[in-house]
């Protein structure tokens, strides 16, 4: 109930704007057309408006998490809540001292109230708008009808005023002379042509949805005196003599019978209509009005219709990073900053050897003094466990061991030892000391598929045929009455037809080699629509391939990683090298294309040819 409230208060306020923007702005204008287009608009922004409704996010930080209470503070609240109970004195009551009040609350619900008020006028409105139906209806029911262009005249007997219905116009002839009702049809013809109509219902049924609103009533006048203007203005074009309509629309309020719910030639506001047809143009530059409501709606917009809605921010994760711990060391092996090129290069067929690990030392790094500075390890030790541990820095590396031993989970693995117990991404100085286990599945990129090639190979060979030696048919005689001619022509038609007899198997060469290439193309095109086919399937695992990579990676080793980065380099190659795949694909494709087009052109050529034979 409170949400259709706030809808009626935005509805009305939005057609107060657009009412009052008419009322001091516009009415005095002639732009008749114009204003009718805006007051439509105004009745329809008043009923969709309110429900545009913008969302803007305000992220807020998250409140602390509650923390857990030790087990003294536990003890300290429960000796503070023995102390409260002993210092209190429970003094029971006794039955006979407790009286039991009751008291009967008669609540009023509002909310019913109003939309019982509501219904009941909504109720009486519609009953109304359904008897002027009746009431139209009855007026037009039986009556003779007079086809003129596209409007239909109705001429009646009753003492009403002329009105226009769609395309109907009915009127009282023996009430006008023949000037003045030349003067009434031009009127209607204006109402009718212009589907005034549709306006005038628009307006009442908004009058029987709002009709608790006074805005809407004088809203819905003045939709009906600007559409009496527009039907004046363009009336009084067409007609030479404009005292005698001026005149006829004095004669017409003696008339006080009208139809509702149509367009009447009797208005009240006889005065006005008069002095608006007599008034000289408005100047152009007076359209500037018709956008004065806009900073009047965006105002609207801004205050009512933004919706804020708080968000907390998601507190970053932090990821625990699981040490690669040596249950039994087997075996230590110790590098120190003077370790050489050799010792190194002998260190993957040891391990290999006594471990059965793949190692792979790279990015070996040394000082002008010929000291380690850096050294990049790589461990494979099977069942998708692997290991990197990369040594990074400036300065001359400190003495460490690589402990060769089985961890946790049963499998080889390698920790990396020192003074300080590295075992995890630590900073040592300016540099990096990187240890890192992760399995084929979370941290490999993966491949991209390689996209299918057009097949290709040997076509048959073409015939070659001299179409220059290709017999031209005779020309026949232009008048077919002379024998001489006709004789002469039927003789050489005889020659060419046993010339072409000995030239038709070049033709039929011809014609069997395009057959026989079309159906070569065809099921080529066909195996590679379905290796494109099976191609688009690969694409599509590999990009869920590499988001879940793109994820696992930056989960477990974050942004910093110079591991990232080397993959990450690998990765864009890749694609590098997919983009050149895809337009090589591209020019096959363009390639083949032409192809087709070529020779499609000579089967073509081959066609001309027969049909000229």
């Amino acid at each position: 109930m409170e949400a259709l409230f706030i809808f009626i208060l935005k509805s009305s306020g939005l057609l107060a704007t657009f009412y009052f923007a008419y009322i001091f702005l516009l009415r005095k204008e002639t732009f008749f057309n114009s204003s009718r287009w805006f007051l439509l608009a105004g009745l329809i922004t008043s009923l969709v408006l309110p429900f545009v409704v913008y969302t803007k996010v305000i992220w807020v930080e998250a409140p602390p998490a509650p923390t857990e209470l030790t087990a003294t503070e536990m003890a300290e609240i429960r000796n503070i809540t023995a102390e409260i109970q002993n210092s209190t004195t429970y003094k029971p009551l006794h039955a006979s001292h407790v009286t039991a009040v009751q008291e009967e609350n008669f609540d009023i619900d509002w909310n019913l109230v109003a939309a019982a008020v509501y219904g009941i006028g909504f109720l009486a409105f519609m009953i109304k708008f359904a008897l002027d139906f009746y009431s139209l209806n009855t007026v037009l029911k039986g009556k003779k009808i007079k086809q003129q262009e596209d409007f239909k005249l109705i001429d009646v007997k009753e003492n009403i005023a002329p009105f226009s219905y769609f395309d109907y116009i009915v009127y009282n002839s023996s009430l006008y002379t023949a000037a003045e009702l030349e003067n009434i049809l031009e009127h209607e013809k204006v109402h009718s042509d212009q589907n005034h109509t549709i306006d005038v219902l628009i307006s009442r049924i908004f009058c029987i949805l709002f009709w608790f609103n006074p805005i809407v009533w004088l809203y819905k006048k003045a939709i009906l005196q600007n559409l009496e203007f527009i039907a004046d203005y363009e009336a009084s074009k067409k007609i030479s003599d404009k005292k005698a309509y001026q005149y006829t629309l004095l004669k017409i309020t003696t008339h006080e019978t009208c139809v509702a719910i149509t367009n009447h030639f009797y208005q009240s506001l006889i005065k006005k209509r008069i002095v608006m047809l007599n008034k000289n143009q408005s100047n152009k530059r007076n359209y500037w009005k018709y956008y004065a409501v806009i900073p009047a709606l965006g105002a609207f917009v801004l205050l009512f219709q933004i919706e804020t809605i708080a968000q907390e921010k998601k507190q970053k994760e932090v990821v625990s990073v699981q040490k690669d711990s040596i249950k039994d060391a087997d075996e230590i092996i110790k590098i120190t900053k003077n370790t050489s090129n050799k010792e190194l290069n002998e260190l993957p067929g040891k391990l290999k050897a006594s471990h059965n690990l793949d190692v792979e030392i790279s990015d070996v790094k040394r000082n002008t003094k010929e000291e380690l500075t850096g050294i990049q390890i790589k461990v494979n030790s099977g069942a998708n466990h692997k290991q990197t541990i990369k040594i990074d820095s400036s300065e001359p590396i400190k003495d460490c061991e690589l402990a060769i031993g089985t961890d946790e989970n049963g499998s080889k693995s390698i920790a990396i030892i020192n003074d300080r117990n590295i075992s995890s991404p630590v900073i040592v100085k300016n540099g990096k000391v990187i240890v890192r286990s992760y399995g084929d599945s979370d941290v490999a990129p993966p491949t991209p598929p390689t996209p299918p090639t057009f097949p290709s190979g040997p076509l048959p060979v073409a015939p070659t045929v001299d179409m220059s030696k290709m017999p031209k048919p005779p020309v026949a005689p232009k008048n077919p009455m002379d024998k001489v001619a006709m004789k002469k022509f039927e003789k050489e038609m005889d020659e060419f037809e046993k010339k072409m007899e000995k030239f038709q198997p070049n033709l039929d060469a011809m014609s069997a080699y395009g057959d026989a290439v079309s159906e070569i193309m065809s099921k080529r095109e066909a195996i590679f629509e379905k290796e494109m086919a099976k191609y688009e399937l690969a694409m599509e695992k590999f990009n869920e391939k590499m988001e879940q990579f793109n994820y696992n990676f930056n989960f477990k080793f974050g942004d910093d990683s110079s591991d990232n980065e080397n993959n990450m380099k690998q990765y864009e190659q890749d694609m590098k090298q997919y983009e050149l795949d895809m337009k090589q694909l591209e020019k096959n494709m363009k390639q083949h294309e032409k192809n087709m087009k070529q020779h499609e052109k000579n089967m073509k050529e081959m066609e001309k040819q027969n049909k000229k034979a």
